[in-house]
């Protein structure tokens, strides 16, 4: 009898373990469909759009606490420890990083409002380039939790380089069409902000990746993280939740 009681509460912890894991990647495949509905609303010009998914930032913020509470119950109740310990806290610092890449997408959708407003800037168009790099970032880093990869997850560490690298020349064009006509100056402003918004996107991926590789290696990754050039368009991130 001791051998079955102990076999369900072996088997009832495993199934709270893939509830959690379950739980985060519904926020995950959220906050990707907030960024491109985003990215949509700025190349579509459609402020309806944007204000729907800074209205669906709430959603993000739910998931996050639901797996918070959830994390904490478990750490709670079961006191594990090992893979399964490493397991718990891996998925509240996720959720943590996925809350953030969802402020981070309400933020573009918030500046999108503005630059709809504006006439058209060429600029716009070079914009979805970087966001499609991070919408990949960010799906190969929660395929990489889903399947436990390591080789995935480290792929994915070292393509935030070339995010930094595209907001660096993104950057440089929207100084030039700010210098070439004043007009220019307050859309290619927000445009800079959504390029940054979308930079701290690669960073936060980047963070769940070397999470991940905790995760099944059971120590942190000692490499230095690779970043492109640094130094122009170094915008403040959010504060508080998001921009205003």
């Amino acid at each position: 009898m001791e051998a079955a009681s102990s076999d369900h509460i072996v088997r009832s912890f495993d199934v709270e373990l893939q509830r959690l894991s379950d739980t985060v990647v519904r926020a995950g495949g959220l906050v990707e469909a907030q960024l491109n509905d985003a990215m949509q609303a700025l190349i579509r010009r459609d402020s309806t759009q944007a204000a729907e998914v800074v209205a669906g930032d709430a959603r993000v913020d739910a998931l996050e606490q639901d797996i918070h509470d959830h994390a904490v119950r478990l750490l709670a109740l079961r006191q594990p420890v090992g893979e399964d310990l490493r397991a718990i806290v891996g998925a509240l610092k996720i959720a943590g990083d996925l809350e953030r890449i969802g402020d981070y997408a309400a933020n573009v959708a918030k500046r999108a409002v503005v630059v709809n407003q504006a006439p058209p800037v060429r600029a716009v168009t070079a914009v979805p380039r970087m966001a499609r790099l991070a919408q990949e970032i960010v799906n190969d880093v929660l395929d990489a939790y889903v399947e436990r990869d390591v080789d995935r997850a480290i792929a994915v560490w070292r393509r935030d380089e070339e995010v930094d690298e595209l907001h660096t020349s993104l950057f440089r064009e929207l100084v030039t069409y700010m210098m070439e006509d004043p007009r220019n100056i307050t859309p290619c402003t927000h445009l800079m902000f959504i390029a940054k918004n979308i930079e701290r996107i690669g960073d936060h991926a980047t963070n769940i990746a070397e999470i991940i590789y905790y995760l099944v290696q059971g120590r942190p990754l000692k490499d230095s993280r690779p970043k492109g050039a640094q130094g122009l368009g170094d915008l403040p991130p959010p504060t508080g939740g998001g921009e205003t």
